[in-house]
């Protein structure tokens, strides 16, 4: 078998997010539905995270597996070809790489909605994986106090002027700190909740204030619920020692309301090598 990544992007609005669920439709059902029809045979993919619903994905990466000797599936996508190894990354694989991935992301383009877009598929070491070789990841999360029409869906309506120094202030509180309980759902699987912030800032861009946020690893919902606590800061509801301390109480009913999913986007999936667009 060799092992392909898939560097895709999707507007969350139609979706359940990205993991499979049963009877909903999901980015990954239906990714590994096109998949399955192109090739020809059952294709699992596995994804570089898991998005909730109606959260956006403007770089996100999944890898699958295809049989690297069997001409006659093969065939179904793209005849006879060879190996490009430009087109691989580090590490790279030694397996027999005969599927036309430049074809491949051709066809599934063509094949999947409008909301999805692959950008690239290229072959990777036989071990390398989406999700636990990711080393950073950073969100961002869109907010404007004005109507903005041919934006919607891709942002959240806030109907106050926040105090952007403020929040930057605040911002950088939090990069003092690893234990972001406060800040994730609760009940969920995880064995911590430690993540190691390198980057936490908020920028006017245009009609809009976007928080960027970059982490070894996130919690689930904490990104939206960091956004809104940030705001009440910004709305002069919440002051900086008041951040510190939700931050230090561990206790998530302390922390701000958990900001709406359309505001929220994927941005950037870091690997320890290069990658390719």
């Amino acid at each position: 078998m060799s092992r392909y990544f898939i560097h895709l992007a999707y507007h969350g609005g139609n979706y359940c997010g990205w993991q499979t669920q049963p009877n909903l439709p999901t980015v990954q059902l239906t990714l590994e539905q096109a998949l399955t029809t192109l090739l020809r045979q059952p294709t699992a993919v596995v994804g570089c995270g898991r998005t909730d619903t109606g959260v956006h994905a403007s770089d996100f990466y999944a890898h699958f597996d295809y049989p690297s000797k069997n001409s006659q599936q093969n065939e179904a996508i793209e005849g006879e070809s060879s190996c490009d190894e430009e087109k691989t990354t580090k590490p790279t694989s030694k397996s027999t790489n005969i599927l036309d991935t430049d074809l491949l992301t051709f066809k599934l383009n063509s094949y999947l909605p409008g909301d999805i877009a692959i950008y690239s598929i290229f072959s990777v070491a036989d071990n390398a994986h989406a999700r636990f070789d990711a080393v950073a990841r950073t969100y961002q999360y869109h907010v404007s106090d004005r109507r903005l029409p041919f934006r919607q869906g891709l942002y959240c309506r806030i109907f106050f002027k926040p105090d952007i120094d403020r929040m930057n202030e605040a911002a950088q509180v939090l990069m003092e700190y690893d234990d972001f309980t406060s800040f994730a759902k609760l009940h969920t699987q995880v064995k911590t909740n430690i993540c190691h912030l390198s980057e936490a800032h908020w920028d006017e861009v245009g009609d809009e204030w976007v928080f960027t946020i970059r982490s070894n690893r996130f919690l689930r919902n904490m990104v939206r619920s960091v956004t809104g606590t940030l705001l009440d800061v910004g709305r002069g509801k919440l002051s900086i020692d008041g951040l510190r301390e939700i931050v230090e109480r561990k206790d998530r009913c302390a922390a701000g309301v958990s900001m709406p999913a359309q505001g929220l986007f994927l941005t950037k999936v870091e690997y320890p090598w290069e990658t390719k667009k």
